[in-house]
C-alpha cells in the first residue's frame, strides 16, 4: 500500500467519525428537548375536566353537554389540590345549602281537630288572620317584607316554588328562622289543574324535596299553583306526596297587577275579616311599599297577623 493510499483511507475514517460523532450530539439534544415538553403526557397524570374535549387529541364524544355550537370548549377544571378561582363563589349561599349538615325540621303548631282537607279561612269568630305570600322574585323584596313583619310582630306564612328555591336557597332559612312558616307551591308554578295526575304529582314531589333538603320538612301546607283552589286530582296528588291539607284563600287584593301601594292597602283592609286567609305576592314592590300600612289597618281593626298553622290551631 503506497502512502498516499493510506492517508486517502486516514482521512476517510477521520470525516466518518466526525459525522457519528455529530449526529450523536444531536440526537442528545432532541432527547432532552422531548423530555422538557412531552408531545402528549401520559393520560394517568392529566386532571381534566369531566365532558371536556382533550385539545392534544383525546376522546372526541367526551364534549361537554353545556358546550354551546359556536363557543370553545371548557376550560379544564382546576386540580384538587388548587385553590377556587373564586372564593366567594365557593362560599355562596347555594354551595352552603347543598354542603351543610341536614338542618333540624321546623315544629310544626297542631292544628284543631276537624280541620279541613282544604282550607279557605279560619274561624271566624277569633281575631286572627293569615297574610300568605307566593315564594318567588327578587330575594331583596322578600327579605323586606319579611324584615317589616318582624318589626311589627306579625308572622307570615310562604308558600314556596321550588324553582325560586333552587335559585335563593337561602331564603328557605330565613324565613323559617324569621318564625314564619314555609310550605310547597309546585316546582315550576304551572297551571297543576291542567296536568296529568302524574304531571300534578312530579310538580308537588320536586318541590317537596328541596324543601326537605334546606329545611328538614316538607312544611305542612301545599298550595296548588294557577288556581285558587285545589281539584280532587290535585287533592289526591298532594296527599300522595304527604300533604294532608291544602291551603286556600279568600281574600285576593291582586297585588300581582302592581296597584299603588295605597289602592293595595285599601284592597286588602277593604276585604278581611276574622278567618281570613288573604293572597299576596313577594315580588312586588307594591307589597314592600303597603305592607306597612295593611299591619298597621289590621292592628287598629283588633286583627293579628299570624301563621296559618297558628290561624287553625
Amino acid at each position: 500500500m503506497t502512502a498516499d493510499r493510506m492517508t486517502a483511507d486516514r482521512r476517510t475514517v477521520l470525516r466518518a467519525t466526525a459525522r457519528l460523532a455529530a449526529l450523536t450530539a444531536v440526537g442528545g439534544l432532541l432527547g432532552a428537548c422531548a423530555g422538557a415538553t412531552p408531545r402528549r403526557a401520559d393520560p394517568g397524570s392529566l386532571a381534566v375536566h369531566p365532558g371536556t374535549v382533550d385539545p392534544a387529541g383525546g376522546d372526541p364524544a367526551a364534549v361537554d353537554p353545556a358546550w354551546a355550537p359556536g363557543e370553545g370548549p371548557a376550560s379544564p377544571a382546576p386540580s384538587a389540590t388548587a385553590a377556587p378561582a373564586d372564593p366567594q363563589a365557593a362560599a355562596s349561599p347555594a354551595a352552603a345549602a347543598t354542603t351543610a349538615a341536614p338542618p333540624a325540621p321546623p315544629v310544626l303548631t297542631p292544628l284543631a281537630p276537624g280541620t279541613p282537607a282544604e282550607v279557605v279561612y279560619g274561624p271566624r269568630t277569633g281575631r286572627n288572620v293569615a297574610l300568605t305570600f307566593h315564594g318567588s322574585g327578587d330575594p331583596r323584596l322578600a327579605t323586606a317584607l319579611l324584615e317589616i313583619a318582624e318589626q311589627r310582630g306579625a308572622r307570615l306564612t310562604v308558600m314556596a316554588v321550588g324553582s325560586w328555591l333552587d335559585q335563593q336557597p337561602q331564603m328557605a332559612r330565613r324565613i323559617l328562622d324569621g318564625g314564619h312558616e314555609l310550605g310547597n307551591h309546585t316546582q315550576n308554578h304551572q297551571n297543576i289543574s291542567a296536568m296529568s295526575p302524574d304531571q300534578a304529582r312530579a310538580e308537588i314531589a320536586q318541590c317537596a324535596e328541596r324543601l326537605q333538603r334546606l329545611t328538614g320538612s316538607i312544611g305542612r301546607w301545599f298550595r296548588p299553583s294557577a288556581a285558587q283552589y285545589a281539584t280532587p286530582m290535585v287533592r289526591e296528588q298532594a296527599r300522595a306526596v304527604g300533604y294532608e291539607h291544602v291551603l286556600s284563600f279568600d281574600v285576593d287584593p291582586r297585588d300581582y297587577s302592581d296597584p299603588s301601594a295605597a289602592e293595595l292597602q285599601r284592597r286588602v283592609l277593604g276585604s278581611v275579616r276574622g278567618g281570613s286567609v288573604v293572597a299576596l305576592h313577594m315580588g312586588h314592590q307594591c307589597t314592600v311599599d303597603a305592607l306597612p300600612a295593611i299591619l298597621d289597618g289590621l292592628t287598629k281593626a283588633g286583627l293579628t297577623p299570624v301563621t296559618a298553622s297558628r290561624l287553625c290551631a
